[in-house]
């Protein structure tokens, strides 16, 4: 069952449960995937990894949001976000811990024969295809920059 057909099922529950933060939540996943559907280029169906971009992008612009709103005193509106973040987080795969992290980009480094920072961009194109939606792209940034360092 593709992830549109499990966010239309579980706006009906939302919408009987009257729960608010999760049907703002689940209405932005829907608008997200219905807008990376229609883009040019995009095929009829969603792949995974596009679905599991679309929900990353939509929790870095609530992080950013909340940030956004917390730094201007606005308590209000930055938990808004954060409920939703909490909805949308819900439907992307487990993540992986920082050490769980840390030792997948050790092997591809050992693999790849890295060095030096010369070599980040092509240790970070193995890491993001292996880890995609798995771990936070920053977190991975972080991590290949110290260890390559």
């Amino acid at each position: 069952m593709s992830l549109l057909v499990t966010i239309d099922n579980d706006i009906k529950k939302a919408m009987l449960a009257k729960d608010e933060a999760g049907l703002r939540g689940l209405r932005a996943i829907k608008s997200a995937l219905l807008l990376a559907k229609t883009e040019k280029g995009a095929s009829e169906t969603l792949s995974e990894d596009v679905e599991i971009k679309v929900l990353q992008k939509q929790i870095k612009q609530r992080k950013e949001s909340a940030d956004i709103y917390n730094s201007q005193n606005r308590a209000d509106l930055a938990q808004i976000e954060m409920e939703e973040l909490a909805v949308i987080e819900a439907y992307l795969p487990k993540q992986m811990s920082l050490d769980e992290v840390e030792s997948e980009i050790k092997q591809i480094i050992s693999e790849t024969g890295a060095t030096g920072m010369k070599d980040m961009g092509k240790v970070m194109g193995l890491v993001t295809k292996k880890l995609g939606g798995k771990a936070e792209g920053k977190i991975i940034s972080e991590v290949v920059k110290r260890l390559l360092a």
